[in-house]
């Protein structure tokens, strides 16, 4: 090859060298430049997280129409219908025949027929003629309407609080007015309001229809904060100025899953918070208004009726403590596609492990399972020995009634059963069978034992 020859092939060779060098830079600059489409395109999307196909305001109520502009949330929302048994909890569905009184055909198994001794508990309340596993939030304000408990008491509209979506009806009640609505309702007979809720829980009890931002709007709730906040220095706390979107995560759920009573003639609810979250300061604070629920038929004693304080024993448990909400276990987030959205199939854990469970805790789904049930099944030991020790000092105050005991001579023994009571009660109509703060639940049963053996002590 001459001198002209080898300067000709080196051209070439330079030719080719920049050409696949051009072509790399080519293909370069698309991959940066597709990177920084996505880019753009996600941060649009978290702009605008939902296509708007439908204007929602302050009064859009109806979650069918909220689900226009959120069909993949709406979609798991209708998903509470479902009915699933876990091993110490969930419901099933038992056949019934349909009542003018009392049309649905499916509800689900009786407590007390499973366990006489909570008709023992509650002889001469409401709860001991009717008291049946919960079902999804689809069935709150259903079961509520036809429960036998409508039958034996003249329930107030109190009860609508936490059973229907009420966010729209308080503010028509009171002008705009959140808490004058709230007493509103409060002081009229349920039977005479019920049909002003069409609803259960939707949509606009825990977002703000403009942002989406969580949100309360149930006053029991924020009068019940306020308070506790407040004995804890913290003067006029409000959630929804005051609280980080990880509280407001356990929060909205607290709106409803708590303890309760209803305050003087007007039946106003109140959260009994004042003085703490414990159920030994809740006590404290019904013996300081000098509350009870009722009389009970069988001992006489002022005696209290527990309300399912899942927020209340959450509050006591390791996640609480570890900053996990309500919502992270029991609405995980999930993958549609690619949108990440929280599972509005709100439902046990124990039913969805690999989302709500295994995205913290790496073993196996059966080791999880083994572990909750575990747990589970040494709280619900306890609760069969207290209950076994109040039915037992039930007893003993019956007969020393017949013997002719005074009120004074029962009063002590009256007083162990209220507070013996109280906490099983606490326990018991707490959902997760001691789960969300598995020793606080067996602390509250051995004081309870306690209780009941001193009782029955008094009394010789």
């Amino acid at each position: 090859m001459n001198n002209q020859e080898s300067i000709f092939h080196t051209i070439r060779y330079n030719k080719k060298v920049a050409l696949t060098f051009s072509i790399l830079v080519f293909l370069a600059t698309l991959g940066v430049i597709a990177v920084l489409v996505s880019v753009i395109e996600r941060k649009q999307e978290a702009k605008n997280p939902f296509f708007r196909v439908v204007e929602l305001t302050d009064t859009t109520e109806d979650p069918s129409v909220w689900g226009k502009n959120f069909p993949l949330q709406f979609d798991s929302y209708r998903r509470t219908v479902d009915q699933v048994r876990t091993r110490y909890g969930g419901s099933e569905a038992i056949p019934k025949t349909p009542t003018q009184a009392d049309p649905r055909s499916v509800v689900t198994q009786s407590k007390i027929e499973e366990d006489p001794r909570l008709k023992t508990m509650w002889a001469g309340y409401a709860f001991a003629k009717d008291f049946r596993e919960e079902r999804g939030h689809a069935y709150m304000l259903e079961d509520q309407l036809f429960t036998q408990r409508q039958v034996v008491v003249k329930q107030p509209g109190t009860c609508i609080h936490c059973h229907a979506s009420v966010y729209v009806q308080y503010m028509k009640a009171g002008n705009g007015d959140l808490i004058k609505g709230f007493e509103y309702y409060n002081q009229k007979p349920y039977q005479e309001i019920k049909n002003d809720f069409k609803h259960p829980v939707t949509c606009i009890d825990c977002h703000n229809p403009t942002t989406m931002e969580l949100r309360i709007t149930r006053p029991g709730f924020l009068e019940g904060i306020k308070a506790l906040k407040e004995s804890e220095g913290k003067k006029n706390y409000d959630p929804n100025k005051d609280s980080t979107r990880q509280e407001m995560r356990s929060y909205v759920c607290g709106q409803c899953h708590v303890e309760y009573y209803f305050k003087g003639t007007e039946k106003r609810l109140v959260y009994p918070w004042a003085k703490g979250l414990s159920a030994e300061k809740m006590l404290e604070y019904y013996d300081e208004v000098d509350f009870k629920d009722w009389i009970h038929a069988e001992t006489g004693a002022p005696v209290l009726k527990a309300q399912h304080p899942e927020f209340e024993m959450w509050s006591m448990g390791i996640h609480a403590r570890s900053g996990v909400s309500c919502a992270d276990c029991h609405m995980p987030y999930k993958r549609e596609g690619a949108q990440k959205i929280s599972d509005h199939h709100v439902r046990s854990p124990l039913l969805n492990i690999n989302r709500a469970c295994q995205t913290c805790h790496r073993f196996s789904e059966e080791e999880l399972r083994a572990r909750v049930e575990n747990i589970q099944e040494k709280t619900y030991f306890l609760r069969n020995i207290a209950l076994d020790a109040l039915v037992d000092l039930i007893n003993d105050i019956k007969k020393a009634k017949e013997k002719g005991k005074s009120d004074a001579e029962l009063k002590s023994a009256r007083n162990f059963q209220r507070k013996a009571q109280f906490l099983i009660d606490f326990v018991e109509a707490e959902n997760s069978t001691g789960f969300h703060a598995p020793q606080e639940a067996a602390r509250l049963l051995g004081l309870a034992v306690d209780y009941a053996r001193k009782g029955q002590t008094s009394l010789r």
